[in-house]
């Protein structure tokens, strides 16, 4: 999988980052580009979410991290990622329903750094508020 979308041609669309077989365009970017415009489309569920945050982090798109993070915990700012990271890939294990407002997702998201390989491996918990997920926090595994 690739670090970010490569480039686009007329019959080749952006891949999206997140891992599904869908177009940036038509996967995470409806959400992202939802987001930035100010439209009310969210994500419909806890792993959708997860997804479109980690192409969020991919893409460093802070200002979805953050709108997308509950208020409850969420950081008053993210710093920028390092010059020379790249995302490698994420692989969901689970996704759970706890009941109607609460999911949790276990991924894997993997990355390189300095020459060096990193692993993410996190359950991460989400709430819905207003018809809205949003994510609370997670436990690295």
């Amino acid at each position: 999988m690739p670090t970010a979308p490569g480039p686009a041609t007329a019959t080749t669309p952006l891949p999206c980052p997140c891992g599904r077989p869908a177009a940036y365009a038509q996967c995470c970017g409806l959400l992202h580009e939802a987001h930035a415009a100010g439209q009310g489309l969210r994500a419909p569920t806890p792993e959708a979410l997860m997804r479109s945050r980690y192409t969020a982090f991919v893409l460093d798109r802070r200002d979805y991290l953050l709108a997308t993070w509950h208020a409850s915990t969420r950081p008053a700012t993210l710093e920028p990622p390092e010059p020379d990271l790249k995302w490698l890939g994420l692989d969901v294990k689970r996704s759970a329903m706890q009941d109607a407002d609460h999911g949790s997702v276990e991924f894997v998201a993997r990355s390189k750094l300095g020459g060096r390989a990193h692993r993410l491996h996190e359950v991460s918990r989400f709430v819905r508020e207003a018809g809205a997920w949003f994510y609370l926090d997670g436990e690295l595994s």
